[in-house]
């Protein structure tokens, strides 16, 4: 009965956005996703107009164009499980990655059979294309020999095949790199075509960009491009026009550089007459690493992260909530903000409320349709909460203002660590009212212990059913995820370490 009442209710959230895409007689809209690679909440102007010493003149006009989310997070806080909860709809730490991030040189964490939100796109008559970073495993092969390659310190070589990449899961076509560490190999569809300077990827991304969306202009195709840049993830490289532009070092000039990227591609919309039938979603992967001098940035004047605590890699809000602005002409209010909680494994099933289609039955098992939001509606979510991931696996659980955390300390890269936060005798588990307490400054864990109970007993319910919508129960990859990661309680804390 639940399964039907929520499938209902998904129907009837999305039925004013549906008929007003069909009324007008139109094919279902293009898609741009561009994702940044570190952009911190706070790196964005229109987020952060008291502390964001950036100029990001065309993020802040998409968002004056279209609606700001101010409570988006990614799937974790960090790159690869991001990535792949926002092509699968499904969080990653369902797959067999329960940490970190993974180095290439090895099978697609992707399974063949796993649906995406590409293929899925693809089916309905879209060209597919990504251009930018994958960051979710692929395997190199000699042309000669059809031999694996093994890393050995070396770039790839020029001419070697990929046979389990971006366009052997649901891509037409993708031209970028795998991951910052292999970013001197350029591949183009499964093959790597060049060696190349960091230092020319991100022009090569943006002239690609545009390049595609002109093409777009001519054959009349719907689209789904999905740009996920290099920056300004490291080696931050801006070009030599951008150098110095920012004032506040090569950080804030590749940020500038990454916001021009993002008008470039519009300005392509614009041109091709694309723009008003086109899905446009600005947002970044997690949030900014500490490699960007957060410290130095925030002498200067600029915060990184905003009004949020922690960064790139945590399990604070800083590690995973992210700017995410939509423009949709004739959906979307100019000048709009949303405050509802979403996360970029959404896509999924937003894409397919869009297209008034359903999701395949075996996939996006932790997707939630944000349609009815781009129209000012309440979403009509079966998931109870979100979860949240850091880099070493800690889990955090979202169920409206309120945030529990599994870990003594940031998770993370930030200070407490877990065991500088259990020297300091802090509890094992944090508790956030985040409507009251934005920045996690007040731990409420021991004062609350109901709410803290009731939020664990959901967090448990949604790994363990396999999926955290409606739906009939699912399986994760690997048995036995383990929910806490510093023990479950301080002497199994101590033991693991």
């Amino acid at each position: 009965m639940s399964i039907r009442i929520g499938f209902l209710s998904w129907v009837l959230a999305n039925v004013f956005a549906l008929t007003s895409v069909h009324a007008a007689g139109q094919a279902g809209p293009n898609v741009v996703y561009v994702l940044c690679d570190d952009l911190g909440y706070g790196d964005v102007h229109c987020y952060n107009t008291e502390h964001g010493k950036i100029a990001t003149p065309h993020a802040d006009e998409l968002a004056r164009r279209g609606m700001m989310f101010t409570d988006a997070h990614s799937g974790s806080s960090v790159c690869t499980p991001t990535r792949y909860g926002l092509l699968t709809g499904r969080y990653a730490w369902r797959s067999p990655l329960q940490h970190g991030v993974v180095q290439g040189f090895a099978p697609c964490l992707i399974a063949p059979e796993r649906p995406t939100v590409e293929g899925f796109l693809k089916s309905k008559g879209y060209t597919t294309a990504i251009i930018g970073k994958w960051h979710l495993n692929f395997q190199y092969t000699d042309a000669q020999t059809g031999n694996a390659l093994s890393r050995k310190g070396k770039t790839p070589q020029v001419g070697a095949v990929i046979p389990d990449g971006p366009t052997a899961r649901g891509f037409d076509y993708f031209l970028g790199f795998h991951h910052a560490g292999d970013m001197q190999a350029v591949i183009e569809n499964d093959h790597v075509i060049a060696h190349d300077e960091p230092v020319h990827m991100l022009p090569r991304l943006e002239k690609k960009a545009v390049e595609f969306l002109d093409e777009r202009g001519r054959d009349g195709k719907p689209f789904f491009l999905y740009v996920p840049l290099n920056s300004p993830h490291t080696p931050i490289v801006p070009s030599p026009e951008w150098k110095g532009k920012s004032g506040l070092g090569d950080y804030g000039d590749y940020v500038m550089q990454t916001d021009s990227v993002l008008g470039s591609i519009c300005a392509a919309l614009d041109r091709n007459k694309l723009a008003d039938n086109t899905l446009v979603i600005f947002t970044s992967d997690n949030g900014c690493s500490k490699a960007a001098g957060i410290d130095k940035l925030a002498k200067q004047g600029h915060l990184v992260s905003g009004p949020l605590r922690g960064s790139k890699s945590d399990i604070w809000d800083g590690g995973h909530r992210v700017p995410f602005i939509v423009r949709w002409p004739g959906h979307v209010d100019p000048g709009s903000t949303c405050d509802q909680t979403i996360c970029h494994t959404d896509l999924f099933a937003t894409v397919a409320a869009i297209l008034g289609q359903p999701l395949p039955e075996a996939g996006a098992e932790d997707s939630v349709s944000f349609l009815p939001a781009l129209s000012g509606e309440k979403i009509a979510s079966t998931r109870v909460g979100v979860v949240h991931h850091s880099i070493s696996g800690h889990f955090a659980y979202r169920m409206g203002d309120w945030k529990l955390e599994l870990a003594y300390g940031s998770g993370g890269w930030s200070s407490p660590g877990e065991k500088q936060a259990r020297a300091q005798d802090l509890p094992i588990a944090q508790l956030y009212n985040m409507h009251d307490d934005l920045g996690e400054h007040h731990n409420l864990y021991i004062e609350r212990p109901d709410i803290a109970d009731r939020l664990l007993k959901q967090l448990e319910s949604d790994v363990e059913r396999g999926r955290s919508t409606d739906g009939p129960k699912a399986r994760n990859d690997v048995k036995g995820i383990v929910l806490w990661k510093s023990g479950s309680d301080p002497q199994d804390a101590q033991d693991s370490d």
